[in-house]
């Protein structure tokens, strides 16, 4: 029915009843969040959650879209425990949440093999526009910006940096940064690809059971 106060979400269920869940998306969620369309939603038994339900998925003409952004670090943690993304099978150590050396703040992984070490950053990507046009982020965002910062850091030092593009949206086709939204993170995506930070695009299989990291896609900088 509608988004308001950022995260919560009113939700008419199959038996009519109205329910208010929490919204777990900080970006604009442009084109994923128009009253009428049909949503997927959990619920969680925690009885010390205000809100039991948590807004999922929403269906839109363009394809189904994974707007639970905290969902993107568990697919991509899936899929490296499973040696499951290209080129970054043969780490042995996988951490979450580590600290940026030097520096305030996390990434979101830390993988080693021996003495090689890289940092990667996920960042989730709903934005849809015409062709099949996938752009992050779909809002000003100068926390991704210091991400970026921090994985030239990492790249200078020695170390592996990786971007990782989780595209929960399956009528995105191929990724590019919004730098009509945001000029100021695709100069510094730019900066990053110079310095030789990867950058990666991985769509999702949205599905009623199960959200699983599908195929990559072509990342058009």
């Amino acid at each position: 029915m509608r988004r308001y106060k950022r995260f919560l979400a009113d939700v008419e269920a199959a038996d009519g009843a109205v329910l208010t869940m929490h919204c777990p998306n900080t970006g604009a969620m442009t084109g994923c969040a128009d009253p009428g369309s049909e949503v997927w939603y959990s619920r969680s038994d925690n009885p010390k959650r205000k809100y039991a339900h948590t807004l999922e998925v929403v269906c839109t003409d363009a394809g189904r879209v994974g707007v639970n952004t905290a969902r993107a670090n568990g697919l991509v943690a899936e899929a490296l425990g499973d040696a499951r993304l290209a080129g970054f099978g043969h780490f042995a150590e996988i951490s979450r949440e580590v600290a940026i050396p030097g520096e305030s703040g996390r990434f979101d992984f830390c993988l080693r093999s021996g003495s090689e070490v890289c940092w990667l950053e996920v960042k989730s990507m709903t934005l849809c526009l015409s062709g099949g046009r996938g752009a992050f982020p779909d809002a000003v965002s100068q926390r991704a910006q210091r991400h970026l910062a921090a994985l030239r850091a990492r790249r200078r030092a020695g170390d592996r940096a990786a971007l990782v593009f989780c595209v929960q949206h399956t009528g995105i086709r191929y990724a590019t940064v919004a730098e009509e939204i945001d000029p100021d993170y695709a100069q510094a995506l730019r900066l990053a690809v110079d310095s030789g930070v990867e950058v990666l695009a991985l769509g999702c299989s949205i599905r009623p059971d199960e959200i699983i990291l599908a195929d990559p896609m072509p990342v058009r900088i």
